[in-house]
């Protein structure tokens, strides 16, 4: 596959081999969004009505705040608070049911503009990622190569690859993606062991060796949830 607009972001995210590729290509839409929504974006009418409408769960408000832009937030959280108390709140109607008002909260609880904008990048880089792997040998050599995969990302890797990839190659992918998340977790068995160990009295002095086990608590989290 020669590439192109759609391939680039591929290779250019699994080209790293460090860590969980599909984490770091979710990582790489959110920062997107996030930089999108405090930037300029805010002010643009129809991406208010947007964020009005969805608002933003616990993830991204911390995404949000981390980048210290604290007024375009405070901004966006106005007119959000606004939008709920308008239409939801403040709206009468006399056809309007018991539990109408409950219903429309639970709709926006359960909505977030950067969980969408994320997973609709996401279907559709993956969606390349199983066309690359079906159509170049060289991108399944480095699909191998990739230092892990989290158990999160495996899960829905295989499962969605019954739709959506090739079934001559689906076999192979499924094999690759296990050995991966297998190689990740030896790793971090070894790490975590290592750390638990330095924990004893015969391991300890200046020169006690740690090796890579320091931020293998960390690590083992982003591990099993993908955070």
């Amino acid at each position: 596959m020669r590439e192109s607009i759609l391939t680039i972001p591929i290779n250019e995210i699994f080209e790293p081999e460090s860590g969980c590729p599909i984490c770091r290509m979710r990582d790489m839409l959110e920062n997107r969004a996030v930089e999108y929504i405090m930037g300029s974006a805010m002010m643009e009418p129809d991406v208010r009505i947007e964020t009005n409408r969805q608002g933003f769960c616990k993830t991204h408000f911390d995404k949000m705040l981390a980048m210290k832009n604290r007024l375009s937030l405070a901004l966006l959280l106005q007119s959000h608070l606004m939008e709920l108390d308008k239409s939801i709140f403040s709206k009468k109607s006399m056809f309007e049911g018991i539990n109408a008002k409950q219903k429309k909260i639970s709709a926006v609880n359960k909505n977030c503009f950067v969980c969408s904008k994320t997973e609709w990048g996401m279907s559709r880089l993956i969606q390349t990622v199983f066309d690359m792997y079906a159509q170049e040998r060289e991108f399944r050599e480095l699909f191998s190569r990739q230092e892990m995969l989290c158990p999160n990302h495996y899960d829905m890797l295989v499962s969605v690859s019954a739709q959506s990839l090739d079934k001559k190659y689906r076999s192979e992918f499924v094999k690759v993606c296990s050995l991966l998340v297998k190689k990740g977790l030896g790793a971090l068995i070894e790490d975590v062991t290592r750390y638990c160990n330095m924990y004893d009295y015969r391991n300890t002095g200046k020169d006690a060796d740690w090796g890579n086990s320091r931020d293998a608590i960390e690590r083992s989290i982003r591990f099993l949830t993908t955070r």
